[in-house]
């Protein structure tokens, strides 16, 4: 079995169209997203669509909850830009696109035969806004991991991609499809990268895994004319990630 591992997606629809042609090439089994959608980027109604269209499992990441809650994303953060991005975001759902959104779970366990299994989450496995970060120590990562096990964890949320051993398990993050960053952002915007990420775990059955990061390059040009085609509260700014 072979599961491509997309997270963090937020409305970016060039990147998103760009895995799904690497995903067609190198040839998978299943696709699961790991949450965060539609927000933050210019073309959430047809990154739903596409999601929607391809009938794959999706985990709620803290950005689908905040599309369902209007006052959730005010106790995870208050700036402003971001906090405007959202509630646009949420003002251009449809019904049956937020109907969508609600079908997102909060955890996924897969087993890939052999006694191997997957476990999949947003942030970590007790919350969809916490950071479990490439560079938590290994006290910390039992702390996040909550008392879960498996094969492999996966989970996204950090925008930063991670394949770690702890105590046996796999502990991966795909990176983000729509805004990969440059580093954990503290105290400042972060820098997002002009490439998609994506993870793809292959497992043969018989118990053997294996887990690879990806990276696929995309067009800066067509980056930032997706950016300039919407008006949106991160236009300029995301434009401007990609000069």
């Amino acid at each position: 079995m072979k599961i491509a591992l997309v997270s963090d997606l937020h409305g970016n629809l060039v990147a998103l169209d760009a895995v799904l042609a690497d995903v067609e090439r190198v040839g998978i089994d299943r696709l699961i997203c790991l949450g965060d959608v539609a927000t933050l980027g210019p073309k959430p109604h047809e990154v739903l669509a596409r999601l929607e269209a391809l009938g794959c499992a999706c985990i709620e990441g803290n950005h689908d909850a905040f599309l369902l809650d209007a006052a959730l994303i005010r106790s995870y953060t208050e700036t402003p830009v971001v906090v405007d991005a959202v509630d646009w975001c949420r003002a251009q759902m449809s019904a049956a696109e937020l109907a969508f959104v609600r079908t997102f779970q909060p955890w996924l366990e897969v087993a890939l035969g052999g006694g191997a299994t997957l476990f999949c989450y947003h942030g970590t496995p007790r919350s969809h806004m916490e950071d479990l970060l490439p560079s938590a120590t290994p006290l910390e990562l039992e702390r996040l991991l909550d008392g879960r096990s498996a094969t492999v964890m996966a989970g996204g949320h950090t925008h930063l991609q991670m394949l770690r051993q702890h105590r046996g398990t796999l502990v991966v993050n795909p990176g983000s499809v729509g805004m990969p960053f440059v580093e954990q952002p503290v105290g400042g915007a972060p820098t997002i990268m002009a490439h998609a990420e994506y993870a793809i775990v292959d497992a043969d059955g018989a118990g053997a895994v294996e887990v690879r990061l990806r990276r696929v390059p995309l067009d800066r040009r067509a980056l930032r004319e997706q950016a300039a085609s919407c008006d949106f509260p991160l236009r300029d700014w995301l434009a401007a990630q990609y000069a």
